[in-house]
């Protein structure tokens, strides 16, 4: 890669530093062009690694800001290439002024996700590795993070290369037997084959059984909160975040958009929405929030359906009931606090076998049980983070799955005892698809796409 990346690495904003990095093979050279230093002239006059004090000066040698300023050569650099990094003061202004010295001196804007990219393919981090990067950005737990870091750290990689070293060994042996019938060489059994197939068998749905408790820690459990108007569903929302987060009045209709928030319940990230009352409506804007409630519901790992009791059972009742049949659901009675219409064994008879919790979310009663029931319905009320790999990533889950199909599809044939070659036409396929993950056979098709979901700057 010729060409040297230039990128703002923090935030946009005010803040008390601002980083702007620099990668490649003129990034030496343009750091001394554009700094001037109180001790040195040059930058490559300091010492590698270590921050110098100076300003960075503009085409007229004139201050711009006054920064400390590290280069570091290569190999020995996030990106494997030689990277100047620059600490400024954080304003708007200060970091992008920094930024265009250094486009006009020869640099290109990176792209997305550009420098981690350039860590792969310089061979500092294979894919999922570099994958983990924008995961630990993105953590919303303690307990993500603390998976997102395992991954950058290799776990995953390690097992995922433990398993393609078996299916390469199977292939060598088979194109052994196949290429050299008559040379003095130990011929490869059905029975060695059979066994390896196995232990591959396990390696993978022992990686594709963590999947769903991956998927929750890294995206979080997609929970909708649904029912008619006025049930009590912005309260809730309102009671989980701590915060009066929705507008709540005893007026139907207030909630006319969707409303989406994280909430950390013991290490378990939920991204709970608040939708429009089920109901139907003249209002056009209501009526667009109602069609999207109802669009949501698709989605949804988890649906929280409220029912008030305090009024009698509806036409909008008997319709969210339909359309939470065959959902994962919580059934929440609220309202208990005021006389009732009908009795929970009368929802009950509705509901079928969903479980129901009585509350009066406006009096704080019973949202200490819809938390613990939340963490009771996912992984018997504790996500158990510690497991030596989780798969957290969905393209991750694809190969594998895909993987698992090549390798059954390899011991059928097996079993069968068919040709040697048809066999290995399937254990390379399983083989390419575990690359997939690591990067070792991926396309740039999907390199692309893949960083394209970084951040600039990282």
């Amino acid at each position: 890669m010729p060409d040297t990346i230039a990128a703002i690495s923090t935030a946009i904003g005010e803040a008390g530093i601002g980083i702007v990095r620099m990668s490649g093979k003129g990034a030496i050279d343009i750091g001394n062009k554009v700094f001037q230093g109180n001790k040195y002239t040059k930058l490559i006059e300091a010492d590698n690694r270590k921050l110098t004090y100076g300003h960075i000066v503009d085409e007229k040698k004139q201050p711009i800001d006054e920064v400390l300023i590290a280069y570091m050569k290569k190999p020995y650099t996030y990106t494997r290439e030689d990277m100047v990094e620059i600490y400024c003061h954080g304003g708007i202004i200060p970091v992008r002024k920094i930024l265009e010295i250094l486009l006009s001196n020869g640099a290109r804007l990176a792209e997305p996700g550009e420098f981690t990219k350039r860590a792969f393919l310089n061979g500092r981090l294979d894919l999922s590795q570099a994958e983990a990067v924008i995961d630990i950005i993105k953590s919303k737990t303690e307990k993500s993070l603390r998976v997102s870091f395992d991954q950058l750290e290799g776990v995953l990689s390690k097992e995922i290369g433990e398993i393609r070293n078996i299916l390469l060994s199977m292939i060598a042996h088979i194109e052994v037997s196949i290429d050299f019938p008559d040379e003095d060489i130990e011929e490869v059994t059905f029975e060695e084959l059979g066994k390896d197939a196995t232990h591959v068998i396990h390696k993978i749905e022992e990686l594709l059984s963590t999947a769903d408790r991956g998927k929750v820690l890294r995206e979080g459990i997609d929970t909708v909160i649904l029912g008619k108007p006025n049930v009590g569903k912005s309260s809730l929302l309102n009671a989980i975040l701590r915060e009066k987060r929705a507008i709540v009045t005893d007026i139907p209709g207030t909630t006319r958009d969707i409303i989406e928030e994280y909430v950390n319940i013991d290490g378990i990230p939920l991204k709970i929405i608040d939708t429009a009352g089920i109901r139907d409506t003249e209002d056009a804007v209501e009526k667009i929030g109602v069609d999207m409630a109802r669009d949501r519901i698709d989605s949804a790992d988890l649906i929280i359906a409220i029912f008030d009791s305090s009024r009698d059972i509806t036409d909008e009742d008997y319709e969210i009931i339909s359309m939470i049949e065959d959902k994962k659901s919580l059934i929440l009675l609220n309202k208990t606090d005021l006389p009732s219409k009908y009795t929970i064994e009368f929802l009950q008879n509705l509901v079928g076998d969903k479980e129901i919790i009585s509350t009066s979310i406006s009096k704080g009663q019973g949202i200490g049980l819809v938390e613990d029931r939340i963490k009771d319905m996912f992984y018997s009320g504790k996500i158990q983070s510690d497991s030596s790999v989780v798969v957290t990533n969905i393209r991750h889950k694809n190969q594998l799955e895909k993987s698992l199909i090549n390798i059954k599809s390899a011991m059928k044939d097996i079993e069968r005892q068919v040709p040697l070659d048809c066999i290995e036409v399937d254990l390379r396929d399983c083989w390419e698809n575990l690359g997939e993950i690591s990067g070792d056979t991926v396309g740039e098709d999907i390199l692309d796409k893949i960083f394209s979901e970084f951040c600039i700057g990282k």
